[in-house]
């Protein structure tokens, strides 16, 4: 059966989800012996047998296997959020992050149902490390038998999944297992405008130029994210629970995490936990305010404040007020926990809260997006140039992009310079990246998880490391006169873009490629 296939990798459930090209609705794919069947979705979770991963046990044939029990370097877990990301955390697998996350794939490919042949494969990317997480997919597929590949970051398939008007703006809140990302994102349409539909990305030198469909283009009008999820939540219950165990035994995560899921929906919990090589189980309760006092504690209210506040501010910038969002979306399993939403309804008093499967609203979502989606996307992070100032006779960082700027960009930026010295016989284009002034981060301390508030001073601008282009003056240009007019602009690979136009000779280079932008 051909048709479109998602599959949203998530750091503990991944969901794989079909749409026959007949078929008018999506269903959710059951893939035994990996996948459980309330959801129906796939643990995040490889045992290896051997080194050379050729006969791994996948999913619900490790939880059911015991294996979650055991310590050892053959247990992969929670590495999405470690892919394409640089890390602090030490390694002691057998597998890297990226090698787990592409063997999971291809066990999840080469085990679809017979009479599935998927033509599309359509895949999500989280937005923090967007850029090299997507780099990473389009290599980890590129050996699938599958003529055309999408990609979509989360919290965009996660909106367009909703069901939501056109024209709504939608607080995508995504608490997953290793990652907390929150997006606002405006669906187009509305108001007597066409709403419309998704174009797939090029791969292998396949595009859909010819769809005769009208595009539909989803904009991220803020978004922030970092590397905390439910899973460091486990953590901080089992140091919580057993405060003399530093580094908690997987299964005692797995207690611990079942404590938190039954904590959604009562106010009291109750496990067992038996300790490798014991004989009696040790009992752990836990009450619901208990656990919202150690994440108050923990400073998880505070991340999402900064989070929150970091995306409002680049709405605000396009001119969207809190008060103009239409509805919250909490994905991921962790965003059911009640502390979570009722910080979402004080902090967004009015808003209404959507969504009623959270696991499975991603991989759904994505599946609406065929045949494929345009991203218009904002960066996460800004781009400056050194630039000579007369006033002041020394060189200071002019701001090119700003963080929370929309990209592709089709109208360029102007900018015109001057030499700073006699006889210049060219023009350097140093570009730099302004650093944020205060940010938290994820740190490791005896192996649990810590917020940190960072500080960096006054804001500052850290070079590119590359070597900058030079642009040629002929003939030698004089200080205090306008010389060069420079034309920069982000292209659909968020790569920064510059052509030049020599005001003395009117000589135009063609474009050049500065870069990627992160």
């Amino acid at each position: 059966m051909a048709g479109t296939l998602a599959i949203d990798l998530g750091s503990t459930t991944t969901v794989v989800a079909h749409q026959g090209a007949s078929d008018q609705a999506a269903r959710l794919l059951p893939l035994p012996p990996f996948s459980s069947a309330d959801p129906v979705a796939i643990p995040s979770l490889i045992w290896l047998t051997e080194r050379d991963a050729s006969q791994p046990l996948i999913g619900r044939q490790v939880v059911e296997g015991g294996f979650l029990e055991r310590e050892g370097p053959q247990l992969q877990r929670d590495f999405k959020r470690l892919i394409a990301q640089p890390s602090s955390e030490a390694n002691h697998s057998w597998l890297t992050p990226e090698q787990s996350g592409r063997l999971l794939l291809e066990q999840i490919w080469s085990h679809l149902p017979e009479d599935l042949a998927p033509d599309r494969l359509v895949l999500t990317a989280p937005i923090d490390g967007y850029r090299g997480y997507r780099q990473w997919l389009l290599e980890a597929v590129e050996a699938m038998d599958v003529p055309d590949v999408a990609l979509v970051d989360e919290p965009t398939a996660a909106a367009i999944g909703a069901g939501l008007a056109p024209g709504s703006r939608v607080l995508v809140v995504d608490v997953g297992g290793g990652t907390t990302d929150l997006s606002l994102v405006a669906l187009p349409g509305g108001e007597g405008r066409a709403a419309p539909i998704a174009q797939l990305l090029r791969f292998g030198g396949r595009n859909l130029n010819s769809s005769q469909q009208t595009l539909r283009c989803a904009e991220v009008l803020g978004k922030a994210g970092l590397a905390i999820g439910g899973r460091d939540l486990d953590r901080w219950i089992a140091a919580h629970l057993c405060p003399d165990l530093p580094h908690p035994p997987r299964g005692l995560l797995q207690v611990c995490e079942r404590l938190k899921c039954e904590l959604s929906a009562q106010e009291e919990a109750l496990a067992l936990w038996t300790p490798v090589g014991a004989s009696n189980a040790i009992p752990l309760r836990l009450q619901r305010a208990d656990l919202e006092q150690l994440l108050e504690d923990q400073g998880l209210l505070s991340l999402l404040d900064e989070l929150l506040e970091t995306v409002l501010a680049a709405a605000r910038a396009s001119g969207v007020q809190s008060e103009d969002i239409d509805a919250i979306l909490p994905v991921g399993g962790s965003a059911q926990i009640p502390l979570i939403r009722q910080w979402l309804q004080q902090r967004l008093p009015g808003t209404p809260l959507r969504g009623s499967r959270p696991v499975e609203a991603v991989a759904l979502g994505a599946l609406s997006l065929t045949p494929g989606v345009r991203i218009k996307d904002v960066l996460s992070q800004g781009v400056s140039l050194r630039c000579w100032d007369q006033r002041s006779a020394e060189h200071r960082w002019h701001p090119l992009f700003m963080a929370g700027q929309s990209w592709p960009i089709e109208q360029p930026l102007v900018i015109r310079l001057s030499c700073s010295e006699a006889e210049q016989n060219a023009l350097e284009l140093v570009l730099g990246e302004p650093q944020a002034e205060e940010r938290s981060e994820v740190v490791f301390v005896d192996g649990l998880p810590v917020l940190r508030r960072k500080s960096a001073g006054a804001a500052r601008v850290k070079a590119w490391a590359q070597t900058p282009i030079q642009i040629p003056l002929t003939p030698c240009g004089t200080p205090g006169e306008d010389r060069i007019e420079l034309r920069f602009w982000i292209d659909s690979a968020c790569h920064l873009q510059v052509e030049s136009l020599d005001l003395q000779t009117q000589t135009r280079q063609s474009a050049m490629d500065l870069g990627a932008i992160r």
